[in-house]
């Protein structure tokens, strides 16, 4: 192993995982090669790739807010947004640039981002992931005047006032998110279902089925409950805290310096494009 997280002798899932990860990374900033693979592998409800009726694109490195801000926004809505969100590929970004739909770029500083990655994730190394964060915001920087930016304790503290600076920017009227704590709680309580792939709320999130549906959805799925392992790939919890702690001893390793000095390079580069943070 790398050092910095697979086994010794690592099993041969995730000798192909860890492959798979890096062949992705690479393959992701290209629209023209990217898209159409990842039309055929998610043909929705989600993730969902941008298409002729997306209104809007949210989308970012992993582990960056994205079900947030996806679940956020729809609830705000008296309508549902057609949404393109959760490819986590810079080639979507550079796709809704290029046809000028409105953009969202979630970003989180590197630490926060690739350790949850890390853990979530078996077999990809600390180095991976932070290899492919740096790749990931490089490869969006000549299109950052024509997105807005959404950093992660914006997006999850108040996403109200980055709903309002994508109005701004694009002449949109979504009506932005009033982070009350019935609100916010409303949204965990859905995230925290979200393991359980049903199909009305997975449609919900990229405009496919209302607010309403996706209530008397979740209100037949409360009377079944859900499994707690599945609800914990979604929020924070104790077990992946502690994890994450687990993983931190590593963080700061010699052999780290490059890849962590390029992910945290691109994190910088990428706020502050233009001379001022997003």
């Amino acid at each position: 192993m790398s050092t910095d997280v697979l086994p010794v002798h690592p099993s041969r899932t995730d000798v192909l995982r860890r492959i798979r990860h890096r062949a992705r990374c690479r393959l992701s900033a290209h629209p023209s090669l990217y898209l159409p693979l990842a039309r055929r592998r998610y043909p929705g409800p989600s993730p969902q790739v941008i298409g002729p009726e997306t209104e809007l694109v949210i989308d970012g490195y992993t582990r960056s807010a994205s079900t947030f801000a996806v679940y956020a926004l729809q609830l705000a809505q008296d309508r549902p947004v057609r949404l393109a969100h959760h490819l986590h590929a810079p080639a979507q970004i550079i796709a809704a640039t290029r046809a000028c739909v409105p953009t969202l770029v979630l970003i989180r500083e590197p630490r926060g981002a690739v350790m949850s990655e890390v853990v979530r994730e078996p077999g990809v190394t600390l180095s991976d992931a932070l290899a492919a964060y740096a790749r990931f915001y490089s490869s969006l920087l000549p299109y950052r005047d024509r997105v807005v930016v959404g950093e992660f304790d914006a997006v999850t503290r108040d996403f109200g006032a980055v709903v309002r600076r994508l109005n701004a920017r694009f002449g949109t009227s979504f009506r932005e998110f009033v982070p009350t704590k019935v609100a916010v709680r409303e949204c965990m309580e859905i995230i925290r279902r979200r393991g359980a792939s049903s199909p009305i709320q997975l449609a919900f999130e990229s405009g496919l089925a209302g607010r309403d549906d996706l209530r008397r959805d979740l209100q037949d799925a409360s009377r079944i409950g859900i499994v707690e392992e599945a609800a914990e790939l979604w929020v924070p919890s104790p077990a992946r805290r502690r994890a994450i702690e687990r993983l931190a001893e590593l963080w700061d390793r010699p052999s780290l310096a490059r890849p962590r000095h390029r992910a945290e390079q691109a994190y910088e580069q990428f706020l502050c494009r233009g001379g001022a943070r997003a």
